[in-house]
């Protein structure tokens, strides 16, 4: 009965038949801890430890604790919500924007950009990844019948958008451009001559951008521009918005989908039927999170501090190495010298015990790299052991090849 599935769906593996080396699919993953196996794949800010703020867990509780938490919120989202979340995309985005009218909260930011795709996908549709990418991009493209088309950024432009590369693949089936931006896996801060470049291509095509914004919160040497706030581009761009990274809320499953109001009228209008309400206690408590985003500095400090660590650390070791991260508190590593990326994840869980994330996931380029997420643990020598670890197994796996 596979056969009457849409196409998207039927060759997807859930882990109930085969095992998935994919983190974010079934519980074969979160399994490892059990065998003492330290998860560096989960991009969840200090898992498993505490990083919610006092005041933000306080308004939870209050919220809990009354008659608005077991109720719905309208499915566009709660309107102070929206209201603080515009003074935040004036502020920071450089757009400025109605809150009843340009604003939809999601339950999450993977709903939200399966939402900023699926609308505009029908069967055949092409759509332009920069890659290595989150691997969403390119599923949610195949799940709502589109074909995703990878465009390989390059290790030595510092994975920056190579605006000729788009045009050798854009065709007359061409219909979106998916980036996430800052990059996942990469960490990679698309500079002003990517994101012109990408916006005149976008315009010149007649396309739909969809731009993935999760990991904007924390950026370190490169500015922070958002796609949307370019001349010519709220018009045709979507964009989403997460809780989950730099502010640490990813248990509370808020996101925020952000566009003009022709697109809006048609997303609100068919929210109830896909979306439906994000939860009404979590969002309430992310309003006490965004009148004051002081804390996200702390945040910064600790992951800045860590990927110059993880920097030294893995590029002392032979025959592999990374960039220094741009944003967030990924590491995109490339051990291609020492064998395929599936079988140095495998190596690592047990001689390790570190399982990190398989770097083909994230479309072409990916092979033979590993992403390793540098934020988990609240206590950094945690992590560093665990990168101390990464590199002794190493270094034994080349030893053992050679011996």
């Amino acid at each position: 009965m596979i056969e009457k599935m849409r196409k998207g769906f039927r060759g997807l593996n859930g882990g109930l038949f085969e095992k998935s080396a994919k983190a974010d699919v079934g519980s074969s993953y979160t399994k490892l801890a059990q065998d003492g196996v330290d998860l560096m794949g989960w991009a969840d800010p200090f898992t498993p430890d505490r990083s919610i703020p006092q005041n933000v867990l306080d308004k939870a509780i209050e919220v809990l604790n009354g008659p608005l938490s077991t109720h719905y919120t309208a499915p566009s989202g709660n309107e102070e919500l929206k209201e603080i979340i515009a003074e935040k995309l004036s502020n920071f985005n450089g757009l400025n924007v109605d809150p009843s009218r340009n604003i939809l909260i999601t339950p999450g930011s993977d709903s939200g950009l399966f939402y900023a795709i699926f609308p505009f996908i029908e069967e055949g549709d092409k759509v332009l990844i920069p890659s290595p990418s989150y691997p969403n991009n390119f599923g949610d493209v195949s799940l709502a019948g589109g074909v995703p088309i990878s465009v390989l950024l390059k290790e030595e432009n510092g994975y920056q958008i190579d605006i000729n590369d788009l045009e050798k693949a854009v065709s007359e089936k061409t219909k979106m451009v998916i980036i996430t931006h800052p990059n996942n896996p990469t960490t990679t801060v698309y500079n002003r001559n990517s994101l012109v470049g990408l916006c005149d291509f976008v315009i010149r095509h007649d396309l739909i951008l969809v731009c993935d914004q999760a990991f904007e919160d924390i950026t370190f040497e490169n500015e922070m521009i958002t796609p949307a706030a370019l001349p010519g581009m709220f018009e045709r761009t979507i964009t989403t918005f997460s809780v989950s990274k730099g502010m640490g809320l990813s248990g509370f499953r808020v996101g925020y989908n952000v566009t003009n109001d022709l697109f809006m009228d048609k997303l609100l209008a068919a929210a109830v039927n896909i979306l439906g309400a994000t939860s009404t206690m979590a969002q309430i408590a992310c309003i006490e999170a965004f009148k004051d985003l002081s804390f996200i500095d702390n945040f910064r400090e600790v992951f800045d501090r860590r990927r110059k660590v993880a920097y030294e650390i893995i590029n002392s070791i032979p025959n592999v190495h990374m960039l220094m991260p741009e944003s967030g508190f990924l590491a995109w590593v490339d051990v291609s010298k020492l064998g395929t990326s599936k079988e140095i994840y495998e190596y690592l869980i047990k001689e390790a015990k570190v399982a990190v994330n398989d770097g083909s996931f994230y479309g072409d380029g990916g092979q033979g790299h590993l992403r390793i997420v540098l934020g988990i643990y609240r206590d950094d020598e945690k992590v560093y052991d665990c990168l101390r670890r990464i590199k002794e197994a190493l270094i034994k796996f080349q030893e053992n090849k050679t011996a």
